[in-house]
């Protein structure tokens, strides 16, 4: 059997922690192999409050010039550095935990995030 978290308020406290760590750290766009595509910011308060085990995020400050490369994954990283949440990347329709428009990014592009959640495991 799996581990759930069936109560809503402890699904609320493990993304409020979680998401809590992120507060002006980065959300790192990655290749299958790890190497950085392009990096965007959380603000100082990266999400609000989780409600029903859900954090949305607050304004994310887009890459207004990226490395360049094919996405495949995103790391949450703290302002430190450390990763905390790890997750797929891929174009519309693809069904990855990120969507992007593109997946193939150049050098220089604009990568942008308009909405974000992390949602804690029921």
């Amino acid at each position: 059997m799996a581990v759930t978290h069936p109560a809503t308020a402890t699904r609320n406290g493990l993304a409020d922690y979680v998401v809590d760590q992120l507060n002006s750290g980065t959300l790192e766009i990655q290749t299958s192999g790890g190497t950085e595509v392009a990096t965007l910011t959380f603000g100082a308060t990266a999400f609000g409050d989780a409600t029903g085990g859900t954090a949305t995020a607050n304004a994310i400050t887009k890459d207004s010039s990226a490395t360049g490369g094919t996405a495949a994954r995103a790391q949450f990283k703290t302002s430190g550095g450390t990763a905390i949440v790890q997750c797929s990347v891929t174009a519309t329709g693809g069904g990855g935990d990120i969507t992007l428009s593109t997946v193939t990014i150049a050098a220089t592009d604009e990568v942008s995030i308009s909405s974000l959640t992390y949602s804690a495991p029921a």
